[in-house]
């Protein structure tokens, strides 16, 4: 092959390429009019375009090398295709023939190549080969609006004053500033731009004040200043309420309201008392609750424990089943009748539940509902009369209360049949059983004495007449003294850990006890019968008390380091000795100065609004603090009158000290030590 064919060959290739390169620049530039126009949003960072323009420019750049690759595979094979006068043979231009009939043609086709291969036709190949691709466009598109409503999320949305578009932005002019309102994202509030004005804002909120046509200055209530340059903007994380000013209209305040995440409000109304005792043939038991939030719930559980048993034996077994969620993402409510198999209960169990819930602040805020009780009674057989108190071990000889009207109905039914010597010893038989369970329940009113013996009596007179003691100094005995000083641990009622509710059910029990065994101690057993149940229902009655379900908040001390253990090392011990701290001064000493300083007309102290401004910080109410604040900038900027009313603040925010027992230091004089007997004079 010569080097004028080469030069030929590459010349036809060259004009092909530029003919798809024109084909396809449209393509190629279209997909950068979206990154052009995010350029224009000032909402984005500028790497975002360029990041789109990038991207283009790569696609661009490998669909280029793509089709130059082809054009130097497929060109001979486009050329038979498009011209009818190169016979087919377009691929004897890529390499000399070795036969004088092959390089006959291949010279005819050099004579008609220049002449055939026009303009025109290059363009119909490039046309017909690449035609427009639309799916980068489409993508560029696609890419450039997610991005756009990233920014429109992200950036304040406008809102037309109530005078129009037109007013907003005439008050945004005459102000020389425009404030934005960006709540968080989690409380679902819509954004908010606009002239200076009051506002009401979620807790965290974002504020902004932009400055147009001239910097400006933003006095806070708290002492802070912001400085917004030309066309530029300074931010701020609502806390706590304040009101600002701009220096340029300083006699103009603006209020800004906080409102706090609240706490889910969690409420349970069926049931509807705390603890709740069921029919015993009872089969299902009612739960509705309710829970509620000022933003949204993410979470809400309804927390069930199943207790079984008695005495010291008692298994609990917990549940945990979710609220559904509703449409309203604040609330959710939940009833459903609860079936005693899907729970697991039996009689004599107890059900104890609460509602725990939590919303969907960043740092979550959890409420939880008090416990209720749901008690379905057992079977009045299966009961433990003798374990009403758990901490009690039944003793062998020891009948229970049950037994005892058992014994006592079947000698009322023997009494035709028996003789009166087996009467009086079964009598007396089942009064000493008797007078064993009053004696063992008599323990927890503080009762130590027997039963028939002269002690207990003799002890009672004693205590009640009280006639042996001997005066003390000044008129008072002794028996005075310990009773108004002392602790009665020793006498009936106080010898206890009980609550009066139950020591007063201990009392009735212990009442009918004694009337029972009076009776039976007398030979007659039938009344005896009436005291006997009235015992028995005072012992259910302690039963109903004996299972506490309480939720564990114990101290949990931290774990003890085994390599300090027995080592003496003392390195970091604290003593366990309180110091004597020293009394903590009443008014702080600037704000004392200050508020006899705010009496007259004098110049203040230095510093003096930094120390009104901390003082007035303390105070929890927000229109109080607010108006402490604004008292604080008014005597700033030389208001005399004003003086009075911040006076009157500053005594406000006085707290009254906590007391502090401190020794009295007491001077030993050789006087003091003789008086006292240490010396002798």
């Amino acid at each position: 092959m010569s080097a004028a064919t080469a030069d030929h060959l590459a010349s036809v290739r060259q004009r092909m390429l530029q003919a798809l390169i024109r084909r396809r620049a449209a393509g190629w530039l279209l997909p950068l009019l979206p990154a052009a126009a995010l350029a224009s949003t000032a909402a984005l960072p500028p790497t975002a375009p360029l990041a789109l323009a990038a991207a283009a420019m790569l696609w661009a750049a490998a669909d280029f090398a793509l089709w130059r690759k082809r054009i130097d595979q497929h060109l001979p094979a486009w050329l038979n295709d498009a011209i009818p006068e190169l016979e087919d043979s377009s691929a004897m231009l890529a390499a000399a023939p070795d036969t004088p009939l092959g390089t006959l043609q291949r010279n005819r086709l050099l004579a008609r190549i220049d002449q055939a291969l026009d303009e025109e036709r290059l363009r119909a190949i490039a046309s017909n080969k690449a035609r427009f691709n639309t799916v980068p466009l489409a993508l560029a598109a696609v890419a450039a609006a997610c991005a756009w409503a990233y920014a429109a999320a992200h950036s304040p949305q406008r809102i037309a004053a109530p005078g129009g578009s037109e007013a907003t932005k005439a008050a945004i002019a005459k102000a020389g500033l425009s404030l934005h309102a960006i709540p968080p994202a989690y409380t679902g509030a819509k954004p908010s731009e606009g002239a200076p004005r009051d506002l009401q804002v979620p807790q965290h909120s974002k504020l902004r004040w932009c400055a147009h046509g001239a910097d400006a200055t933003i006095e806070l209530s708290d002492g802070r200043t912001l400085q917004a340059g030309q066309g530029a903007c300074e931010e701020l994380l609502a806390s706590d309420s304040l009101f600002w000013r701009s220096r340029k209209d300083p006699g103009q305040r603006y209020t800004i309201r906080v409102t706090p995440d609240q706490a889910p409000q969690v409420a349970i109304s069926a049931p509807n008392e705390s603890v709740t005792i069921l029919k015993p043939d009872a089969q299902s038991a009612q739960i509705t609750v309710s829970v509620s939030d000022d933003y949204a719930i993410t979470k809400a559980t309804l927390h069930m424990t199943l207790a079984r048993g008695s005495g010291e034996n008692i298994r609990f077994t917990d549940k945990e089943s979710p609220l559904p969620a509703s449409a309203d993402p604040r609330k959710r409510s939940w009833s459903k009748q609860w079936m005693f198999k899907e729970l697991g209960m039996e009689p004599g169990d107890e059900l104890y539940f609460f509602v725990r819930a939590s919303d969907n602040a960043p740092v979550p805020h959890i409420a939880q509902s008090p416990t209720y009780t749901l008690r379905l009674p057992g079977a009045q057989g299966d009961a433990q009369e003798s374990t009403a108190l758990p901490s009690m071990v039944k003793q062998e000889n020891l009948r229970s209360q049950r037994q005892i009207i058992i014994d006592t109905e079947q000698l009322v039914a023997d009494m035709p049949r028996i003789g009166a010597t087996e009467l009086r010893a079964r009598s007396e038989k089942i009064a000493g059983d008797q007078a064993k369970l009053r004696l063992r329940y008599g323990q927890f009113l503080g009762e130590e004495s027997s039963l028939f013996g002269g002690d207990e009596h003799s002890e009672g007179d004693g205590h009640e007449h009280g006639g042996g003691a001997a005066p003390g100094p000044g008129g008072f005995g002794t028996g005075d003294i310990a009773a108004q000083f002392g602790h009665a641990h020793d006498q009936e009622g106080n010898a206890t850990i009980f609550d009066p509710a139950t020591k007063e059910v201990l009392r009735r029990a212990l009442a009918a006890m004694w009337d029972a065994e009076k009776q039976l101690r007398a030979i007659a057993p039938k009344p005896a019968l009436p005291p006997e149940y009235k015992a028995l229902g005072a012992i259910k009655e302690l039963q109903q008390a004996e299972r506490v379900y309480l939720h564990r908040t114990a101290f949990v001390p931290p774990a003890i380091k085994e390599e300090k253990r027995m080592s003496g090392d003392m390195a970091g011990a604290a003593s366990y000795r309180r110091a004597q701290g020293a009394a903590s001064e009443l008014v702080p000493v600037e704000v004392r100065e200050l508020v006899q300083a705010l009496g007259g007309d004098a110049a203040l102290p230095a510093l003096w609004s930094k120390a009104a401004r901390e003082a007035v910080a303390g105070i929890s109410d927000d229109e109080q603090r607010l108006a402490a604040q604004a008292s604080v900038q008014d005597v700033a900027d030389g208001c005399l009158p004003c003086r009075a009313q911040l006076r009157a603040w500053l005594r406000t925010t006085v707290q009254q000290p906590a007391v502090l027992l401190q020794a009295r230091p007491q001077a030993q004089t050789r006087f003091g030590k003789v008086l006292q007997g240490k010396e002798a004079p």
